[in-house]
């Protein structure tokens, strides 16, 4: 419908300029009306020139990267501190310190930042390739900042536990430089690195601080009917025995120019038409932006064959990774064994990562937000409404607002209770309470959240959960039937040689090398497009050709969305009906009952018999805290809460300072004091105040001022501030003025 009703403006649009060309013509009688004609094809003509020098410098771009040891499209200059190579398990993988620019100020006390780099077949350096980046924001807030990249080609032998097992040792590393450091390591892994740092996590839980995951599937089958056919792509290749054919091919090597080729296939309107069709018509300006983003993107990696099959067997298809089932070094891969609070950034935009994928492993290892609280983990999502796999990591309007808020209030999600939270952003305008407590242009606040809020998003039912059981066991059957018929003939066939060939012959690599100097017929072009801009006749917008140039694009965008649609019906029918059928579930030996793929979760903890005595020790700090999370209870937290408390944290005699670890150790402790009798636990605050009624008075302000810091109170917070004004035996009495960093409220 938007597509009819953009033609329909567009039909408009030409009549209306027709008839205007028409009118001035007979008016001036000095442009004739075959000027328009001519006008417009004199500018195809020169954008068709210019467009084609763009792919020109593309493949030439290609060309330099591809013979380049280390190829990266980092914008920031960086220091190697660890080379992969040199580990006692050597993985092509390094650690760099990011060296910020003259005009960025680091703080040494703030935590560092870890972004990792995703290796999904594009090369490395995504997480900075521009200002606005999410090492950008980093920098600009001030924290150190380290990079994790890679080498396009693998060590041989090399595998995702030595990979991890790798990145583990990364994060000591930066640790131990930053021991001073109010806070530890928060680490930011964007795609597939995101489920690998928690694959490192969940086997080191003491390393990390906060982890970020953006665009990060964690539960591989999850999605809606209709919306998320790319699940469905292991089924219909009938399991990943054509992942174990492509690397016996390439000699032993998985070439990823077969992953990126799988993105694009997923949208041909953009990838055929769209992407390539606004460069052309933009050539004057959407030049530089196009090769920043194609000198990343078109400059594919390698993996060895066991890495990618272990992705595909025990993730994308098996499913494993919730269900607890992956070994590493020797023992179970467990997310609940991660206490680092965990962020999760996705977008309804997403088709790669849709949110189902992103969140329902929340779902999948914990019964409910008690069974979660329990585990002592705090959760936080992010949703946004429209972003695209890529852009959650390469826009830099995303970076600029979500990443952005997510290193400023990294210290805030650090502390925080165990919970699901979601965060919310709203920007700051002249009616927002105390914008000095704001960091940047949007308020994040921390809203608690139920898993009912995340099954309303859309999950998949009994009979979907065992068509892709159905799939995986089918998976595993079709791979032991090539690996014993097919595959020793392949591997005796392939050598360094032929794979190198296919490699290069690959489509995705001959579409850059074709356009570049390399081809003869290409070298008069630049000269032509040099003359072009120095006389450039750009078409005035109003001339009617370009208006039906446009109508053709749309309908050309629709037609290939139609298809698109099409084939993802098609698809999702078939994968529905085929492992769907009864008989196919029972020969593959799937028995009747529901198939349970959740894993065996945890017991929840015991609370700790110490607990119960916890709610009279303590002093005015403890006190202070206690009654902070009660008047919040249910309401979350909002950052100027929490930059209110740690400008008074920082106003603190060194001697007397909490540090950000006591602050979380001591917020946990009374928000757990809270839950076991909230009662019990608002009228003991009394034996930890000071007996000096105006000490009390001040620290009631305090309190108050905190907990108003975002606006006024609602109904229920002035009832639960009553309560603790009674517990302070400070009722009917008008609180101190406290002359602090922000305005002081007086109730």
């Amino acid at each position: 419908m938007l597509q009819l009703l953009t033609m329909q403006r567009a039909l408009t649009e030409l009549v209306s300029n027709c008839r205007k060309g028409s009118r001035r013509s007979i008016m001036t009688q000095s442009t004739p009306t075959s000027s328009f004609f001519f006008d417009y094809w004199r500018d195809a003509i020169e954008r068709s020139v210019l467009f084609l020098d763009i792919l020109r410098q593309r493949g030439n771009i290609y060309l330099a990267q591809s013979s380049r040891t280390a190829p990266h499209v980092l914008n920031f200059e960086a220091e190697v501190l660890v080379d992969g190579r040199t580990l006692g398990k050597p993985v092509n993988y390094a650690l760099v310190r990011i060296i910020p620019p003259a005009d960025v100020t680091i703080d040494p006390t703030k935590r560092p930042f870890i972004v990792f780099d995703p290796r999904a077949g594009h090369g490395p350096g995504i997480g900075g390739m521009k200002h606005d980046s999410e090492i950008g924001v980093v920098l600009h807030a001030g924290h150190p900042c380290y990079f994790v990249g890679f080498l396009p080609h693998p060590e041989p032998g090399q595998t995702i536990a030595d990979v991890c097992r790798a990145e583990a040792h990364f994060v000591e590393v930066v640790a131990e430089r930053h021991k001073d450091a109010d806070g530890k390591p928060a680490l930011i892994g964007n795609c597939q690195a995101g489920w690998q740092i928690m694959m490192m996590a969940a086997q080191s839980p003491d390393l990390a601080g906060p982890i970020i995951i953006a665009g990060t599937p964690l539960s591989y089958w999850a999605g809606v009917r209709g919306k998320n056919p790319m699940r469905y792509l292991g089924g219909m290749l009938g399991g990943t025995w054509l992942t174990s054919l492509t690397s016996d091919l390439g000699d032993g090597i998985f070439d990823g120019a077969w992953l990126i080729s799988n993105f694009e296939s997923n949208n041909p309107a953009n990838t055929f038409w769209q992407k390539p069709y606004n460069v052309y018509a933009k050539v004057d300006t959407e030049g530089p932006r196009y090769l920043e983003f194609e000198k990343w993107w078109g400059c594919p990696v390698l993996l060895n064959g066991e890495e990618i099959q272990f992705i595909v067997d025990e993730l994308f298809v098996g499913n494993r990774l919730t269900a607890g089932k992956i070994v590493m070094n020797g023992k179970p891969v467990n997310l609940r064994n991660i206490k680092s609070p965990i962020i999760v950034f996705c977008s309804f935009g997403d088709d790669i990562t849709p949110p189902q994928q992103a969140l329902d492993w929340i779902l999948d290892i914990y019964k409910d937000v008690d069974d979660l609280i329990a585990s002592g983990q705090t959760i936080i999502y992010s949703l946004h409404p429209s972003v695209g796999h890529l852009g959650i990591f390469v826009s830099g309007k995303v970076a600029k607002k979500e990443h952005e808020e997510f290193v400023f209030n990294i210290d805030l999600i650090d502390v925080m209770p165990p919970g699901l939270y979601e965060i919310v952003l709203k920007g700051v305008d002249p009616s927002s309470a105390n914008p000095q407590l704001v960091s940047g242009e949007y308020i994040a606040k921390l809203e608690p959240r139920t898993f009912d809020d995340i099954r309303a998003l859309g999950c998949n039912d009994a009979a979907d959960e065992r068509r892709f059981e159905t799939v995986a066991r089918l998976s595993e059957t079709n791979g032991r039937l090539y690996r014993e018929f097919l595959q020793p003939v392949i591997q005796t066939l392939s050598t360094p040689a032929t794979a190198e060939f296919l490699r290069e012959i690959h489509p995705n690599r001959v579409m850059f090398r074709v356009f570049s100097d390399r081809n003869a017929l290409m070298r008069p072009v630049a000269q032509a497009a040099e003359k072009i801009r120095a006389g450039r006749h750009p078409v005035e917008p109003n001339n009617p050709f370009l208006t039906f140039e446009k109508i053709a694009s749309s309908w050309i965008v629709t037609n290939l969305e139609i298809f698109a649609k099409w084939r993802e019906t098609m698809t999702e029918a078939t994968f529905l009906t085929v492992y769907g059928m009864p008989w196919l579930q029972t020969s593959i030996g799937l028995k009747a009952a529901t198939t349970e793929t959740l894993p065996a979760r945890l017991p929840a903890p015991q609370a700790p018999p110490q607990l119960e005595a916890g709610m009279y020790r303590g002093g005015p700090i403890e006190a202070g805290l206690r009654a902070l999370l009660y008047i919040q209870a249910g309401e979350g937290a909002d950052e100027r809460q929490f930059n209110a408390l740690e400008a008074l944290r920082s106003q603190m005699p060194e001697v007397q300072r909490v540090t950000l670890q006591q602050l979380k150790e001591t917020v946990r402790e009374q928000a757990a004091l809270l839950r076991t009798d909230p009662n019990q636990a608002v009228a003991s605050i009394t034996k930890l105040l000071p007996e000096d009624p105006e000490q009390r008075a001040r620290l009631l302000t305090v309190i108050h001022d905190v907990a108003a810091a975002e606006g006024n109170f609602t109904v229920d917070q002035e009832d639960r501030f009553d309560s603790i004004r009674r517990a302070f035996g400070l009722a009917g009495e008008n609180k101190l003025a406290l002359s602090g960093p922000f305005p002081t409220k007086v109730a």
